[in-house]
């Protein structure tokens, strides 16, 4: 996005607005949105599912501790958490900074149905998607294992970028590997 972390026309790094039902906005408040409204669909006996989607750096806030209690609590079955696990957070790796492995026992803990997959693998993801929507009477958590900046050479792995944005030459370079990478996809 050329437009990133720039005003007026840009974004603020942390989405506020999108054609979903809600996006978050501070660290740690997306998962706690989605057990409420995962909450209403049970009560209003609506079917329909909830997906939220949390970094692994973001899983260090408490709230979103308490939020999965209640979710494992309720049985809430129309609801997946998927858990991007790239290691890397604004200040280092997650390891370093303060470490939440092992995240999937963590989330077992209050009784989630885990799904530990490769988050670049599409086949994959497919198959915990599908495995999570028959999942009965718990919630369930996909902890995709990613690479952060995936595709793009100069920014893989490289924590630096969290929170920065490509110059023009920089974007250009991003957009010809992705473009590359999306082909060779399409090959497949």
């Amino acid at each position: 996005m050329p437009s990133c972390r720039f005003l007026p026309a840009g974004t603020s790094g942390h989405e506020t607005h999108s054609g979903c039902g809600h996006v978050k906005r501070i660290l740690g408040q997306g998962i706690s949105a989605a057990v409420g409204m995962a909450i209403s669909a049970k009560l209003s006996g609506d079917d329909y599912r909830v997906y939220t989607l949390v970094g692994d750096g973001e899983i260090q806030e408490g709230q979103v501790w308490e939020a999965s209690m209640l979710a494992g609590h309720r049985k809430l079955d129309n609801l997946v958490v998927i858990v991007d696990n790239n290691n890397l957070q604004i200040d280092g790796t997650i390891e370093e900074v303060n470490s939440p492995y092992p995240i999937d026992k963590k989330f077992e803990a209050f009784n989630f149905h885990v799904i530990n997959v490769d988050g670049h693998d599409f086949d994959s993801l497919r198959a915990a998607f599908k495995e999570a929507k028959e999942t009965k009477g718990m919630p369930t958590a996909i902890i995709a294992k990613t690479v952060k900046g995936k595709g793009v050479s100069y920014m893989e792995n490289q924590v630096s970028w969290h929170g920065s944005a490509p110059n023009e030459e920089q974007y250009k370079v991003a957009m010809e590997e992705l473009e590359k990478a999306g082909e060779a996809l399409c090959q497949k």
